[in-house]
């Protein structure tokens, strides 16, 4: 089962750059105060550590060579007293930098997670919803790893890089120049392999979020999976995708293992070739051992801050990839938005429809009209049911009234007001929607229902089912309406899942409904309760009802008869049965069977 995303992805350009990582800007800023804090505890504690060289070489210097007890034990008071500020400003620095990277993420989670759900449902047709967790997950976390320590660890070392090499040339110029001829060298490596790593460290997420894909796809259909016995085929495509993260992954880290041994080799290659020449300069009288030792420990700090530089850059890679693909989301705009301008229904909203010379192609079929100059008029508080062969368009009336789309011609109103003109909230709350196939929450049933109405009561919510016939088995569970329902209410037959959507429609109270087979999964005794129940609901109201039965519409006002996207007949049952045509044939199809 390949997915074509999955081939896109594997021909995206690579990450350019750490550039990337500006986006993490609008995230940090708002904890200014954390920052501060933990700019000043790191100057102070990278301060602290540069003052030990000073004092080891007034400890050779001054205490061994001159034998003065009072002298060495001066200075290890002192080393006590630098090493007490530097435990305490290591602390208070990490506490500030672990929590803004805390904080950070979770305004980047919020963020991502709200910009996601207010996009279309057109960028869901064409994105897995597994890559989608994937990059809420382990992309966020790869970059909460350096903001949390990786760039702490990066400023820290280039602090301590910066200072010890100032200190190296005013300890001992002549070595300090030596050393500079090295640098070039030493920083040829990072340059080189710090690009493969990133652009491996951009397919290594990629490759991950596929696998992620497919174990959502699979454990959300357990139950056809196990119908069809196709465990070992999907244990089989799974482990294909792992196989392919761990292939990137392996380059990844064989690249940045060598990046890290020819860091490693180098710096102290650079190191031995200084010291041998500082050694001479001591034996030549030149350089005194106190300076040498000064030096010594500034050469071993410089060397220490480029191999964790070295370190670190990998892993900035890895969150500038990350951040790459989290920016690529951000940058996601919805075609469906609210105007600039936008109207408000009339009050009392009548519920009256208007299709007027609607055309609409489906992005992901552009060469099938799924409707084409369709007229449709529904006067306020009238029934209509869509009935036609699967393919007519039925289900797109309802996503263009939903305003899930937007169609490319004709015009589409409530109440006289162009969809178009409306935000989305005073639309979509103007209707109630009982789809063909539920959506179940993991809350309870109570919060199930409440989904229709937040503010409803528990009063309303329990007479919501009543009228639903949902009341006697809600009461049943074990904790009754507290009762969890499980992950997309696993525990509730598929007839249950469809009365709780029916719930949550009446508990809405909106002056438009619509039905889709709302009374698919129903054995005929709980249809007929249902059928009670919605003939109460659809009072007052404009209804429309999709039904591939059509036992089930015959009490509708109007009964629209689709077909390649138009309308090929409309009237009441008896009267389209007389006609003949399509409507007839549907029926001789189904009563005769």
């Amino acid at each position: 089962m390949p997915s074509s995303d999955a081939t896109k992805r594997g021909k995206r350009p690579s990450s350019r750059h750490i550039g990337a990582l500006r986006g993490l800007w609008p995230y940090l800023k708002p904890h200014k105060a954390l920052a501060l804090g933990w700019i000043i505890f790191l100057a102070i504690s990278s301060g602290a550590v540069l003052v030990l060289p000073v004092a080891v070489r007034h400890m050779i210097d001054r205490g061994f060579a001159g034998a003065d007890p009072a002298i060495i034990n001066r200075t290890f008071a002192a080393l006590f007293a630098v090493a007490l500020v530097l435990a305490i400003t290591s602390a208070a620095r990490y506490f500030c930098i672990t929590l803004l990277g805390e904080r950070a993420l979770a305004s980047l989670r919020r963020a991502l997670y709200s910009h996601l759900i207010r996009l279309d449902v057109g960028f869901y047709e064409k994105t897995r919803v597994g890559e989608l967790i994937s990059r809420l997950g382990t992309d966020t976390e790869l970059v909460q790893t350096v903001v949390g320590s990786g760039i702490s660890m990066a400023l820290r070392s280039a602090v301590r890089l910066v200072g010890a090499t100032v200190l190296m040339v005013i300890t001992s110029p002549s070595l300090a120049g030596l050393a500079a001829l090295v640098i070039p060298v030493v920083l040829l490596p990072i340059l080189v392999f710090g690009k493969r790593v990133q652009r491996l460290s951009r397919h290594s997420q990629d490759r991950l979020a596929d696998a992620s894909a497919v174990a959502n796809e699979t454990l959300n259909a357990a139950t056809a999976v196990k119908a069809y016995a196709r465990e070992g085929q999907e244990s089989r495509r799974y482990g294909e995708a792992i196989i392919a993260a761990l292939a990137t992954a392996r380059r990844r880290i064989g690249m940045r293992a060598l990046l890290t041994a020819a860091v490693i080799t180098l710096v102290f290659g650079a190191i031995t070739l200084v010291l041998w020449a500082g050694a001479h300069q001591v034996l030549e009288g030149e350089l005194g051992a106190g300076v040498l030792s000064q030096f010594v420990l500034y050469a071993i700090f410089a060397a220490s801050a480029v191999g964790t530089l070295s370190e670190v850059w990998g892993s900035v890679l890895r969150a500038a990839g990350a951040m790459e693909r989290i920016n690529e989301l951000m940058a996601e705009q919805p075609q469906i938005a609210d105007p600039a301008q936008p109207k408000s229904l009339p009050r009392p909203v009548r519920g009256e429809v208007h299709f007027d010379d609607v055309r609409f192609h489906y992005p992901t079929r552009p060469d099938t009209a799924a409707l084409d100059g369709f007229h449709l008029h529904v006067n306020p508080g009238e029934t209509v049911a869509l009935v036609g062969p699967s393919g007519a368009g039925k289900s797109t009336v309802f996503n263009l009234l939903l305003r899930f789309y937007d169609p490319e011609s004709g015009r589409i109103s409530v109440d006289g007001e162009d969809l178009r003109a409306l935000t989305l909230p005073e639309l979509r709350g103007a209707i109630a929607l009982v789809p063909q196939e539920t959506v179940i929450f993991g809350g309870s049933a109570a919060d199930n229902i409440r989904f229709g109405r937040e503010d409803a009561s528990d009063a309303e919510v329990r007479e919501a089912a009543r009228a639903a016939e949902a009341d006697e088995f809600l009461s049943a569970l074990a904790e009754g309406y507290d009762s969890p329902l499980g992950e997309r209410g696993v525990r509730l037959s598929g007839g249950q899942r469809q009365r709780i959507a029916i719930a949550r429609a009446i508990l809405r109270d909106a002056p438009l409904l619509l039905l889709d087979e709302a009374t698919s999964a129903l054995d005929a005794q709980s249809e007929a309760a249902i059928q009670q129940a919605l003939e109460r609901l659809e009072k007052g109201r404009t209804t429309l009802v999709i039904a591939h039965r059509l036992a089930t519409v015959q009490r509708a006002d109007r009964i629209v008869v689709m077909d390649a996207g138009r309308i090929v007949a409309q009237g009441t049952h008896e009267t389209l049965l007389a006609e003949g045509g399509l409507y007839a044939e549907l029926a001789r199809l189904q009563f005769a069977a």
